[in-house]
């Protein structure tokens, strides 16, 4: 009997030894310091979080996930557990970069608005590649989502790094450079907010190109949701938004299918969707009937973002890229995405920066930048076109597959004041928005239960409505279960075989 219990008591202690071995080794959400390549002059506030799954992609996909105004990487996080995005990072592989702020993100200043102005979009960038340097990641597969002032961050940064990102996905956005530059860092224009800024198709795509007038590659493809009803960020900037994005991407100005019916979170919605001349959908629109800001009752819903983006597909190239190579970009090249000699000049510049304005000089053979490996330096003796590049910016893969012979140059806490779930924050069951909502005001907030507040309260984003998720849930089949179940079942049989004897 001694025997049997001596068993019994071991089996328990191993179960629970494996259990905190198990739970040592989970995932989880990172800070990062040190992620600023030496780059000086960012914003100090800004701080980044990172999120690698405990199987990772061999050089695994990028997603930067962009929180809303008055946020912090936490709490976005969360509202990414609650729509399935870090579930299908863990089941996929590939990385979760989450900066963090505590504030709205700047949008509408020159600094932010100009590559590697010194602002918050150079801030993420430089996230960016520290990822890829760190954790091997593939920069020829880097995507972005955010919500409320984060999908306005992501909106702009396609329109800034469009040699870097190759997607986005963004929840209640505006127009890429929508409103004046001449506001204060930390915020967002009121009047694109309200949505009285309107312009052609034409002149919103002049506003993009403009952000980097010597680009001619590959655009990023870009998915929008917004709430017809959304009184924080008017509906009138998806609609300005699509006007933009079609023209970036020389589409149509009728879509290329529509579907009604389908149900968004609690309300029904409606797709618009717009395919290339390869017959890719580059740019996909639902707006959700009767929603709010958000729409708050579904933030970040993986059963449309993750297929988008690409995310559920392992190959080493992008997959809108790999199926319409040259045929769904702008005059790209056909010589493959970096030159013979790999991702960096005689100096080693990283993939993220590798890619010259004018790399048509003697290089190529000597990799995708110049001495200093700057993106923009030029290509010098170590260029970026030449006998391996797809174009003087980096282009995408055309013929010549996505790397020459050395590498790929694509592109080279609880939210304090975020909103809580009770009568003003976005996340709830209904809801968030910062102290006010985020166009300040007291009555811009989001209910918990989904409807307009009178105001909005301090405190972390918790549980959102819908999707039938909340945030922090986890897999129950998850491996602590498989282990507890097991040490219980060897516990169990130990005792049964005890009283036979």
């Amino acid at each position: 009997m001694t025997q049997y219990g001596s068993v019994v008591r071991f089996s328990l202690a191993a179960t629970l030894s494996l259990l905190t071995i198990s739970s040592a080794k989970a995932a989880t959400l990172q800070q990062v310091s040190n992620w600023n390549g030496g780059v000086t002059g960012l914003p100090s506030d800004v701080s980044m979080y990172i999120y690698v799954p405990d199987k990772a992609a061999t050089n695994p996909p990028i997603l930067t996930l962009i929180h809303y105004c008055g946020g912090t990487a936490s709490a976005v996080f969360g509202q990414a557990q609650g729509g399935g995005i870090v579930k299908a990072a863990d089941q996929y592989g590939f990385i979760i970069v989450a900066p963090s702020s505590g504030r709205c993100w700047d949008i509408v200043s020159s600094k932010t608005r100009t590559r590697d102005g010194g602002g918050d979009t150079h801030a993420i960038k430089q996230m960016v590649k520290y990822a890829i340097e760190k954790y091997k990641g593939n920069a020829d597969r880097v995507y972005s989502t955010g919500d409320s002032s984060g999908g306005m961050t992501t909106e702009l940064m396609l329109a800034l790094y469009p040699d870097i990102f190759k997607a986005g996905a963004s929840f209640a956005g505006m127009p890429a450079g929508c409103g004046t530059t001449t506001s204060s860092a930390g915020s967002y224009d009121g009047s694109c907010a309200g949505g009285s800024v309107t312009h052609t198709a034409q002149d919103w795509g002049d506003i993009v190109r403009k952000m980097d007038p010597n680009y001619t590659g590959h655009r990023p493809r870009v998915q929008m949701f917004h709430g017809d009803a959304d009184t924080t960020i008017r509906y009138a900037n998806h609609t300005e938004a699509i006007k933009e994005w079609t023209n970036v991407l020389g589409l149509s100005t009728d879509p290329s299918s529509s579907q009604t019916g389908l149900t968004l979170g609690t309300h029904q919605a409606k797709r618009q969707e717009w395919k290339n001349t390869c017959g890719y959908v580059v740019l996909d629109a639902f707006t959700s009937v009767g929603g709010d800001h958000g729409p708050s009752d579904c933030l970040f819903v993986s059963q449309y973002v993750i297929p988008f983006l690409g995310l559920d597909k392992t190959g080493a190239v992008d997959p809108e890229v790999e199926q319409c190579g040259s045929g769904g970009i702008t005059d790209g090249g056909v010589g493959g995405a970096s030159g013979t000699g790999g991702v960096s000049g005689a100096d080693g510049g990283s993939k993220v920066d590798a890619v010259a304005d004018s790399g048509v000089g003697s290089g190529g053979a000597g990799g995708t930048a110049g001495s200093g490996g700057s993106r923009d330096a030029g290509a010098g003796s170590g260029g970026s076109l030449g006998s391996g590049g797809t174009s003087s910016r980096g282009g995408a893969p055309g013929s010549g597959g996505s790397s020459g012979s050395g590498g790929s140059a694509s592109g080279g806490a609880s939210s304090a004041n975020g909103g809580s779930p009770g009568s003003g924050g976005e996340a709830g069951s209904g809801g968030r928005s910062s102290t006010g909502g985020n166009s300040g005001s007291g009555s811009g907030g989001k209910s918990g239960s989904g409807g307009a507040s009178s105001g909005s309260t301090v405190g972390g984003d918790t549980t959102p409505g819908g999707c039938n998720c909340a945030i922090g849930e986890r897999d129950p089949q998850g491996p602590l279960a498989w282990v507890l179940t097991a040490g219980l079942a060897l516990a169990a049989l130990v005792r049964s075989r005890r009283k036979t004897l």
